[in-house]
């Protein structure tokens, strides 16, 4: 016990001269959506870390195939040393004399996610991470969609000029998308990518449109399906792209940069095509002109996992600002 509460201190006296030696090597590293977890074999392998896993590596709502809500890796604390204390996202887990949850933001190695779990007993543990879990995931997925649109800025990005002309927003998109469709109030940006594409959407509709019969989940399936008949084609002929019937959606009301907004996520498909992935839908209301602002991210990328690509869509969805 003692050893590990040496080697605890170590972790930190580390993070502190990593975070501070060098002005130039002061950000914070790791993969997108990826929690170094400092905690002995002997725990992670038991209730506690079955505990984190369930919380922390549930399945994402809205991907028909099974993703982890992050990327867990474990660390004891005689292996986390060097460049490791440097992670964007850290969570220490102790078993001590003390039941206490603790959070810390370290401002000189930025961004960094310091969150310190100590409990006397395994029941103290498991009541811990049961009772911060959704804190820790707001907190964290809030850092990686920022860090997305960090490193989006600094690919270069689009010229926001027409985005404000025809909708009254700035938005930072990424250079490496084109326009294949640029009709009167539609846009469709698109990014190929090794596997196939990422895609975003924007238009605006009335407000009658959304909240008619106040049959909202509905009315954007019908409003998305119509928008995809008209604009998003497969190859063959007569193919275009509807939500899919067999995915029930996620839905949910939600805000947006201090407007109201419905978040809806699911799975498109593309109707005569084989062709499917999954979207995910903001319908936020401009109560200045009587409508809604429609943003739509959606992925054709059948090979390979999506989870990091919907976050890098959701990051350039919430760079938007109203003018």
């Amino acid at each position: 016990m003692e050893k590990m509460k040496q080697l605890l201190c170590f972790v930190f006296i580390l993070c502190c001269i990593a975070c501070k030696s060098d002005k130039d090597t002061n950000a914070s590293a790791g993969n997108i959506n990826e929690i170094s977890i400092v905690i002995s074999d002997v725990l992670w392998n038991g209730e506690v870390g079955d505990s984190l896993r369930k919380r922390l590596a549930a399945p994402i709502d809205g991907l028909s195939q099974e993703e982890p809500l992050f990327t867990l890796s474990q660390y004891n604390g005689a292996s986390f040393e060097g460049d490791l204390t440097r992670r964007r996202n850290i969570i220490v887990v102790e078993k001590s004399g003390k039941m206490d949850f603790k959070f810390k933001q370290d401002s000189k190695c930025t961004p960094q996610n310091v969150f310190t779990i100590t409990g006397k007993t395994i029941d103290d543990l498991v009541a811990l991470i049961d009772m911060h879990s959704e804190e820790i995931i707001s907190t964290i997925k809030n850092t990686e969609i920022s860090e997305n649109q960090k490193r989006n800025e600094k690919s270069g990005l689009l010229t926001e000029k027409g985005f404000a002309s025809r909708y009254g927003i700035s938005i930072k998109v990424p250079k490496s998308y084109s326009l294949p469709v640029k009709s009167d109030g539609f846009l469709w940006l698109k990014k190929d990518i090794p596997s196939g594409n990422t895609n975003i959407l924007l238009y605006s509709v009335t407000d009658n449109v959304i909240e008619k019969n106040k049959d909202i989940l509905n009315n954007i399936i019908r409003m998305r399906d119509s928008i995809g008949s008209l604009y998003i084609h497969g190859t063959e002929a007569g193919t275009y792209m509807v939500t899919e019937e067999a995915y029930s959606p996620s839905f949910f009301m939600t805000g947006f940069n201090n407007k109201s907004a419905f978040e809806t996520r699911g799975n498109w498909e593309m109707k005569g095509d084989f062709m499917n992935g999954p979207f995910l839908n903001y319908a936020i209301r401009d109560d200045k002109h009587n409508c809604y602002l429609i943003v739509e991210g959606f992925i054709y990328s059948p090979s390979s996992p999506k989870r990091d690509l919907i976050m890098e869509l959701e990051a350039i969805i919430k760079s938007i600002k109203f003018l």
